[in-house]
């Protein structure tokens, strides 16, 4: 049975028109993108006041996690004053998307840029292993390695420890929530808040929504989530899956921090995210939930132009200010 799906906005509707979209994922399909271009992080850093370096990191098994820092021009120099060096910047931390099968950490890094140009954010981008080379607890525990090492080097970063926000776009949303989750039971590294966009939270896939976006070509069905769920888990049976990779499954989401979530209600992930922000607020926390209406999965990424896409960054931007105690640039 066909559901009926929410109509989309009319002017995303008409850009997706014009956008070729892959008719399915999998093993072959997957290996056409991996082939190609990466993302031209050059191009998003042209006139930009910022500074770029990489760095690694080493995983629980020794394999190197690679780094892209983002900072203010003026940050971490060795001749910065005592006053700019007591000013130390908030750092937003991003994990990227791509169905936790593709992508690196260039990837939809114009979204955590903005917040570079509006308040001085230092951003720290990771470059975690993907499925299907990698299962089960790698690919957050890649992402939380970076996280410790971040707070390790807060100082040498120009970064104010207590202004760690955990942010990510799809898989990336999913991970961030993952690694939020992982912090608080670890107790550390202190994170300020979360900034979940459209997150990839529930490898059950069997929401409303899901089943909404079943079959045809599309931006991210039922049948991509599947297998992007599939080459994460490697097989696992639902009672072995951590909630560290499927944040769903957690019971207890008390003591989380401040939340922000958001998707489109045209899209596969609508349900099972507005129940994890419906949940945060069941155990006594504090999120912000927004499902802009007609937008389907990666609208602002794929078309930021769009002005439903416009209003959607604006508004993240202003909570990330509320949350930071920065001016708010809107």
């Amino acid at each position: 049975m066909t559901l009926p799906r929410p109509a989309l906005d009319p002017e995303l509707s008409e850009l997706l028109a014009g956008m070729p979209l892959v008719p399915q994922l999998d093993a072959d399909t997957l290996a056409h993108l991996r082939r190609l271009p990466p993302t031209p992080v050059e191009s998003l850093l042209a006139g930009r006041s910022a500074e770029h370096r990489e760095v690694t990191v080493p995983a629980g098994d020794s394999t190197p996690i690679p780094l892209s820092i983002f900072s203010p021009a003026h940050a971490g120099r060795a001749d910065a004053t005592a006053t700019a060096a007591a000013a130390a910047a908030p750092c937003v931390y991003w994990m990227h998307g791509g169905g936790m099968v593709m992508g690196d950490r260039f990837s939809q890094i114009d979204i955590p840029l903005e917040w570079l140009d509006a308040f001085g954010a230092v951003v720290v981008s990771v470059d975690y292993r993907l499925a299907p080379e990698a299962t089960g607890t790698a690919l957050v525990d890649d992402c939380h390695r970076g996280l410790l090492w971040i707070a390790e080097h807060a100082a040498e970063l120009g970064v104010d420890p207590s202004r760690i926000v955990v942010a990510g776009a799809s898989a990336g949303g999913g991970l961030a929530a993952g690694v939020t989750l992982l912090a608080r039971d670890l107790g550390t590294p202190a994170i300020a808040g979360q900034l979940l966009i459209c997150p990839m939270l529930d490898h059950r896939n069997t929401s409303t929504s899901s089943r909404q976006y079943s079959g045809g070509p599309g931006v991210w069905t039922r049948e991509m989530n599947e297998f992007g769920w599939r080459a994460v888990l490697g097989g696992a049976a639902d009672g072995e899956v951590s909630p560290y990779v499927s944040p769903a499954l957690a019971g207890d989401l008390a003591g989380l921090p401040a939340t922000y979530v958001d998707t489109g209600s045209a899209e596969v992930f609508r349900d099972e995210d507005a129940d994890y922000a419906t949940r945060i607020w069941a155990a006594g926390g504090q999120a912000e939930l927004h499902v802009w209406s007609g937008a389907f999965h990666g609208f602002d990424a794929l078309f930021p132009q769009a002005r439903l896409s416009a209003t959607a960054r604006r508004t993240r931007t202003a909570w990330l200010a509320r949350l930071l105690s920065t001016p708010d640039p809107t």
